[in-house]
């Protein structure tokens, strides 16, 4: 009898029980998107707004004529199969092609893999508002815009072709490691209160700086390789920066710092045609003054600058420089072995 009354109570439990308060568990989903109807949805915006946290999206190999906007999103992951094989060509009546975050709605971690991205509007890429977004292993053709971002990463991306600036961040935080960004007006431009670490970039073939940092900003130039460039980069306004262990050549001027500025530099391979230094101003002034006693006057000995192969030959001599173990962002090739 005691038996059956203690059943009876359980099954008679209110329904705000523990065991009826207990969560229910998310399974994270794989999400397809696929032009041909075989997925489960041909829109990425459509499967984006159905994702939930943890979710990933997989986009299938096409041509895709859409804008994608990822706000009030938490930890979800959009994956293409790959560069070569997915793009966004966005739509005619939209400037921009993918947006995270929008105004007053943002994004958190956020994380965007193998995709191509064209331009439309002058715009490829805008981040805003949002944290810990992280773009990697991505071809944008046309500027990536961020303003009041925090967290963000940029990795292993080749970004060029754009009209004004390949890379921009406003008011953000960003770390930009192992890129290429190539023939736009102005490689990257750090502006407003942004703080910005770039290392192992090659930023090459830009019409003026290869990196800009004005107003308050804040950066740190770490093994980077600059060529090609109007400038290797211009440190204006009231910004605070660091430049160590880049190699910064083949511009027509290494680094142009602003009076107001402050800037320290240590480590850097420099060789240019104008002048490796200067001082801001109508007209820019050689400042041999600035020339850190670290730095290194040498041809880097790269394996072909002329067709755009700045890696490192084994012959170079921009090995073991302070706690470089090589300078710039792409190692040395190894020498070849003459014993049998």
């Amino acid at each position: 009898m005691q038996r059956m009354v203690f059943l009876i109570l359980i099954l008679a439990a209110p329904c705000g029980s523990a065991w009826a308060d207990a969560p229910v568990v998310q399974v994270p989903r794989t999400i397809t998107v696929s032009l041909d109807g075989s997925g489960d949805f041909v829109s990425i915006q459509e499967a984006v707004d159905s994702a939930k946290k943890d979710d990933t999206v997989f986009v299938k190999p096409g041509a895709y004529p859409q804008n994608i906007t990822i706000h009030s999103k938490e930890r979800i992951k959009l994956v293409g199969a790959g560069v070569d094989q997915v793009t966004l060509l966005g739509r005619k009546d939209i400037v921009g092609v993918l947006h995270v975050g929008k105004w007053p709605y943002g994004a958190t971690d956020v994380e965007i893999t193998g995709l191509t991205i064209n331009e439309h509007g002058g715009h490829a890429v805008g981040l805003f508002n949002g944290k810990g977004i992280t773009l990697r292993g991505l071809h944008i053709k046309g500027m990536l815009f961020g303003q009041h971002v925090q967290d963000v990463r940029i990795e292993d991306c080749v970004i060029g072709g754009s009209e004004t600036t390949g890379v921009q961040f406003a008011d953000s935080q960003a770390v930009l490691i192992g890129n290429v960004i190539h023939d736009n007006d102005y490689g990257v431009n750090v502006a407003g209160k942004s703080e910005a670490r770039l290392e192992r970039n090659v930023i090459t073939g830009n019409l003026f700086e290869a990196v800009l940092v004005s107003d308050h900003a804040k950066a740190k130039l770490i093994s980077n390789t600059f060529v090609k460039n109007g400038t290797g980069a211009s440190f204006l306004g009231s910004s605070r920066s660091e430049a160590s262990g880049n190699i910064v050549g083949l511009n027509r001027i290494g680094f142009r710092v602003a009076a107001t500025s402050q800037a320290t530099f240590s480590f850097n391979a420099m060789f240019n045609r104008e002048s490796d230094y200067m001082i801001a101003g109508s007209p820019n002034v050689p400042a041999p003054e600035l020339k850190s006693e670290s730095d290194i006057a040498a041809d880097p000995r790269f394996v072909d600058a002329e067709h755009n192969d700045f890696r490192l030959s084994s012959e170079t001599m921009l090995l073991n420089r302070g706690a470089f173990a090589y300078l710039g962002a792409l190692p040395p090739l190894k020498p070849v072995s003459t014993h049998p």
